[in-house]
């Protein structure tokens, strides 16, 4: 049998060590949250940034397919359904986006498409942002294709 002597039950952590860690930590989250936090603004505007990209891609090949792009009235829509059936145009291969659904912008809004375009020959494509309002500046600025 061996003997006990003076051993201590193992001891916690002292209130004191706890607060003093509490408090680096809220440190190092004050310091880099707002870094973080900020930089969720910024991926949304590149995330519509792509979007308009597979939309053009998708868009370009409809027109290969079909020898026009869908009309102001046929919309985006005419990527993932095939139009009615007074109005389907001829060599129309779709869907054309993989998900076979028009995915709404970052911020919940539908993506814009007009034909004749604006700013472009063929077709102009934007998101109103995250103001979801024509125009605006910054984060509230639209994303266009053009």
């Amino acid at each position: 049998m061996r003997m006990q002597g003076n051993r201590r039950p193992p001891r916690g952590f002292t209130l004191i060590e706890m607060l003093v860690v509490v408090v680096i930590i809220g440190v190092l989250a004050s310091i880099v949250g707002p870094r973080f936090f900020g930089k969720a603004d910024e991926a949304k505007i590149a995330a519509a940034k792509s979007q308009l990209e597979v939309f053009a891609l998708a868009l370009d090949s409809y027109q290969l397919d079909t020898g026009d792009y869908p009309s102001q009235e046929q919309g985006l829509k005419a990527l993932v359904e095939k139009p009615s059936s007074g109005t389907v145009p001829k060599g129309w291969n779709g869907p054309y986006l993989r998900k076979r659904e028009l995915p709404k912008d970052p911020w919940g809004n539908d993506y814009g498409y007009v034909k004749p375009g604006k700013h472009n020959p063929d077709y102009d494509l934007y998101s109103l942002g995250k103001s979801g309002k024509p125009g605006g500046d910054g984060e509230n600025a639209n994303i266009t294709n053009w």
